[in-house]
């Protein structure tokens, strides 16, 4: 297990700097030593430079008979458009656990530059609870974003060369559900025609662009347990049909082999460190609304054997990226969470209670910075919504009150009491991002405590279900609905992956984030609504089918003042400015 980490890092201030301006002032260990640290040698890792280093997959066989550390997932309430602090809480977390002197990992996703370039900001963590080094961790990281863009790309490439070029696999062009990505927001890409231009440039058929993030070989990376597993993955992922109506494979196309080249250092995690040098693992994307937005199963594997607490997070709220993390990694990894964290902030929860509205890019409203405990006790059946949601899988759940400036004590400790009523077993206010690991610390405390209770993990639904019994369970017993409604195209979906033995697999459901149902304007508790269902994509190599909800874009656009507008870099010292 690791070494106990003690209390290294910056000194706060106040105010608080920018995220930047702590990131790039903060002491930063060699990677060498945080791993000598956490019992890894040099011969375990792959080395990008000084500050961080790919992770040997082998590190687990000499580790497998070393018992399991606690392990935990940090979720959220229905957030605002401006996110609630949840990788921030994660790190803060982690830190605080170091504080009280327990050996600790962090397991994260890297971010998609959409994202940083787009509204949301990077997603290192920020104030005092960060990931470092900052700057690279929201840009290329070890490229792996890269590469798994280049390996879906190579896939669509066969695809097209394919049929060009006599295309004898009979693959119907009107039924290619294999897009290309980029990691980037672009709006414009969203519906595309390929092969214009005459014979010599292929065959015209409509396409279109997702976000990396969002590919089916993001999500195989994320759930791949070795090299074998991602090749069969890579293997089995379905491109589309035939005339004849039958599956057609990256494996028929044969370039499964040349995408697992193209992935074969993609799926060593990478070691990088807090504020407070505690060690984490990066690995896989975000986008728990239109993928499944967790990091990864072998991150997971190799900290729970190195450490006695490892701190994962799943994409925003408790209804979908926790949902996800039970239902679809636990089944892939074989690890099952000791404790839920639920993040809930003041603020959020006075927009539900009809308060005001969050709008990004602009100041918040006067009516979410003054003190409102009616707004809030009306807001909270949010906070007590997801707590059920994770009550559900039987296991124990803290709430997190993140601490904003404005919060009050009658409105700190009016969410404390509604928060043990509902059934959590602890409340905490954490301050971690002002104060880093020393803010977090009643927050450790309470984690280590519920992670001593017993837990009943179980499954919210069977794999042998019915496919629409499976988005039946999780509309009504996780969003609220009163019924799922299919478009014909849907039922014609569901019927071809019946009888192509596809509805074994769990769902992974497309939804926004910004409620608990599907149309992002319903905020709070939304109840008389029934689901409707787009279509229902099948990421096989995955393992997952991936129904869309309503509206649902799996490439998002720029809104009118982009991050990147502030992004540059200072010529004379050569660092970069801007970036949160």
């Amino acid at each position: 297990m690791t070494e106990k980490t003690g209390t290294r890092g910056p000194t706060p201030k106040w105010p608080v700097p920018s995220d930047l301006d702590i990131a790039q002032a903060a002491d930063t260990d060699r990677i060498l030593d945080v791993a000598a640290r956490v019992g890894l040698t040099e011969d375990d890792l792959e080395l990008y430079g000084q500050y961080k280093a790919k992770v040997h997959l082998d590190v687990r066989e000499r580790l497998k008979d070393r018992p399991l550390g606690k392990y935990i997932d940090v979720t959220a309430i229905t957030p605002t458009p401006l996110g609630e602090g949840k990788t921030t809480t994660t790190v803060g977390l982690s830190q605080g656990l170091g504080r009280i002197g327990k050996s600790v990992f962090t397991c994260i996703r890297q971010p998609s530059m959409g994202p940083t370039f787009g509204i949301k900001g990077g997603a290192a963590g920020g104030g005092y609870s960060q990931v470092i080094p900052m700057e690279e961790f929201n840009l290329h990281l070890t490229g792996d974003i890269h590469a798994i863009s280049a390996a879906n790309n190579l896939c669509a490439a066969a695809i097209d060369n394919h049929i060009h070029h006599g295309n004898k696999l009979n693959i119907n062009p009107f039924a290619v559900t294999w897009n290309r990505v980029v990691d980037l927001n672009d709006r414009a890409l969203r519906k595309t025609v390929v092969g214009l231009g005459g014979k010599i440039n292929g065959y015209p058929r409509e396409s279109g662009f997702d976000i990396a993030v969002a590919s089916e070989v993001m999500a195989i990376i994320a759930l791949a347990t070795d090299m074998k597993d991602l090749r069969t993955r890579l293997g089995r992922c379905v491109i589309g049909t035939s005339f004849e109506g039958k599956a057609v494979t990256a494996e028929d196309l044969k370039v499964a082999g040349a995408m697992t080249v193209l992935l074969k250092d993609t799926l060593m995690p990478t070691l990088m460190q807090t504020l407070e040098h505690t060690p984490a693992l990066i690995h896989a994307g975000p986008f728990a609304n239109i993928a499944h937005g967790n990091s990864s199963v072998i991150a997971d594997q190799i900290a729970t054997k190195l450490a006695d607490y490892t701190v994962t997070e799943s994409g925003f709220g408790a209804d979908i990226g926790m949902e996800k993390f039970m239902n679809i990694k636990c089944r892939a990894s074989g690890l099952t969470p000791d404790c839920v964290v639920l993040i809930a902030t003041i603020r959020a929860l006075k927009m539900h209670g009809g308060a005001g509205t969050v709008v990004a890019g602009k100041p918040l409203p006067k009516e979410l910075t003054e003190e409102n405990l009616a707004a809030l006790d009306t807001g909270a059946a949010n906070l007590v919504a997801h707590i059920k949601i994770a009550r559900k899988f039987g296991v124990p759940v803290v709430v997190a009150i993140n601490k904003f400036t404005n919060d009050t004590d009658a409105e700190v400790a009016l969410l404390e009491k509604i928060s043990l009523k509902a059934g959590a077993e602890a409340a905490v206010m954490t301050d971690h991002w002002a104060q880093g690991g020393a803010g977090a610390v009643k927050l450790a405390e309470a984690v280590v405590a519920a992670c001593e209770l017993p837990k009943n993990f179980k499954f919210l639904y069977e794999l042998d279900a019915p496919i629409k019994d499976k988005i039946h369970t999780i509309a009504t017993e996780i969003y609220g609905a009163d019924d799922v409604e299919y478009t014909p195209l849907a039922n014609k979906q569901i019927k071809l992956y019946e009888d192509l033995g596809f509805d074994k697999l769990p769902i992974c459901m497309a939804k926004t984030h910004l409620s608990l149902s599907h149309d992002g304007k319903l905020k709070n508790v939304p109840t008389g609504f029934t689901l409707p269902i787009r279509e229902i994509r099948a990421s096989v190599g995955a393992g997952f089918l991936y129904p869309l909800c309503g509206d649902m874009r799996t490439m998002p656009g720029l809104g009118s003042k982009p991050a990147f507008e502030n992004v540059d870099i200072d010529l004379e010292t050569g660092r970069i400015k801007g970036l949160f």
